[in-house]
């Protein structure tokens, strides 16, 4: 496990940023954390890592946002609008998780019987994102399982 602290927006980019750098064809990252947290603002970091240019936001409409103009596919889910877990079909889910890029799925919780174990050619890591305003209001615990 890792726990990365960050102190701004830019560090919490950075941090991301560093994890895209050594992103690896397969992997799928399941992002959690409350509202507000950060969590886009670290997916723009990973994707910045995976040599991705162009604005990158959260598919929070459209469930998937797809990137290929990086050094691997990228696919970045937000599953929070998800009402029945058949929609991830409908969107061919499977295709992205299974499909040599890296994923990014946003309240992954939502859909957590469809996320593959990690096995074969897949690696999945839990990423969690917190605040602690005791700690300052940009302040945010980034920890990587």
């Amino acid at each position: 496990m890792i726990v990365i602290e960050t102190k701004s927006p830019e560090e919490t980019f950075a941090a991301g940023r560093n994890l895209g750098l050594s992103a690896q064809p397969g992997e799928i990252y399941t992002l959690s954390g409350d509202l507000g947290v950060g969590k886009t603002v670290f997916t723009q970091g990973v994707a910045a890592g995976l040599g991705i240019t162009g604005h990158v936001n959260s598919p929070t409409f459209t469930i998937v946002q797809i990137y290929e103009n990086g050094r691997l596919p990228f696919y970045h889910f937000d599953v929070y609008r998800i009402g029945d877990i058949e929609e991830m079909d409908e969107i061919g889910y499977e295709d992205y998780f299974f499909g040599g890029g890296v994923c990014m799925i946003e309240w992954a919780e939502r859909i957590r019987e469809l996320i593959p174990k990690g096995t074969g050619s897949i690696t999945v890591k839990d990423i969690t994102i917190e605040k602690d305003l005791e700690k300052g209001f940009d302040y945010r615990k980034i920890t990587i399982a």
